[in-house]
């Protein structure tokens, strides 16, 4: 086993085991990680790959690329791409590849950027409003509450926090903005609790700080596009799966391969196919995998996680 570069801690990889096992499938392949993060089930792919196959790791966070280039120096059959990760094309062409053997995409937020103050995805007090995964960008959750219209943040936090006090907390904010902008988490913390009855105060921090971290990083706009682009791509025989760590992630990912297991739109009263759609993949039992109690115990931010997996046809 190839020594690795003894780095500070970063994150731990979720489901480690059971991503192997549905994923390891050629030990001389090509695997397409969209979101290595620091690196941390690259690394356990990586252990288990020859040679000859060809690791391509894809991250919008510069940060995570560098630290992953550092843990990762040992092995030499590992390309680095800084972009989305629904740039699956621009990443493989980089790679001088065309089709993977695998797609990988942890969605979560590493402990690393929960952790640090300067990403601004936690509700700690006195955190800037920032929430970009590409520090690139210029969008942040800061600029969004400044700028948007009531009802467009009434919309974000009604779709992507799933939050039952959007319109308050929207109308609150547009009201709070014309006096002092709402820059740190303070500010939007003191927001949510003037809008949100008692014990319902955490959880709603929790969904508007979603909510805006999603529509920083169009993450399911970028998800929706990755997972049609990925099965494009991907060789027959080929598998495709998915960490995701929310309802709407998982829902979409859900759906999407059951809609390309069944994708017939045709009148279920009629006696056979005349659509002429044909199955594209076909899921992986168990449909959905999660973190077992022991996992959880080691690793809390495990819990919400859940793993989907689909096979080319």
């Amino acid at each position: 086993m190839k020594k690795v570069n003894k780095l500070p801690f970063y994150h731990e990889p979720v489901l480690a085991q059971e991503v192997l096992h549905y994923l390891l499938i050629n030990p001389d392949g090509i695997y397409y990680d969209g979101t290595l993060g620091g690196g941390g089930h690259a690394l356990l792919f990586l252990q288990k790959l020859t040679s000859q196959a060809l690791y391509i790791g894809v991250d919008r966070d510069e940060q995570a690329l560098e630290y992953a280039r550092r843990r990762l120096s040992a092995f030499h059959n590992v390309v680095y791409y800084h972009g989305l990760y629904n740039d699956i094309g621009s990443a493989l062409q980089a790679a001088n590849c065309s089709r993977p053997d695998v797609i990988f995409l942890d969605l979560g937020v590493s402990s690393h950027q929960i952790n640090s103050d300067q990403r601004g995805f936690a509700f700690r007090p006195h955190i800037a409003l920032d929430m970009r995964m590409d520090r690139e960008q210029a969008l942040t959750a800061a600029d969004i509450l400044a700028e948007y219209e009531e009802k467009d943040l009434i919309r974000i936090f009604k779709e992507y926090g799933e939050e039952r006090h959007s319109r308050r907390i929207a109308r609150v904010i547009v009201r709070q903005r014309s006096e002092k902008p709402l820059r740190f988490s303070d500010d939007l913390i003191s927001v949510i609790e003037r809008c949100v009855p008692g014990k319902q105060k955490i959880k709603s921090y929790a969904r508007i700080f979603q909510a805006l971290r999603i529509e920083v990083n169009r993450e399911l706009d970028i998800l929706k596009e990755a997972l049609e682009q990925g099965l494009n791509y991907l060789k027959p025989g080929g598998r495709m799966g998915v960490i995701s760590y929310h309802s709407l992630e998982d829902r979409m990912v859900k759906n999407f391969f059951k809609e390309q297991e069944n994708p017939c739109t045709c009148p279920p009263e009629l006696p056979v196919c005349v659509c002429g759609k044909q199955p594209r993949l076909k899921r992986l039992r168990p449909w959905l995998i999660i973190p077992t109690e022991e996992e959880i115990k080691k690793n809390p931010r495990a819990r919400s996680a859940k793993f989907r997996v689909g096979e080319k046809l």
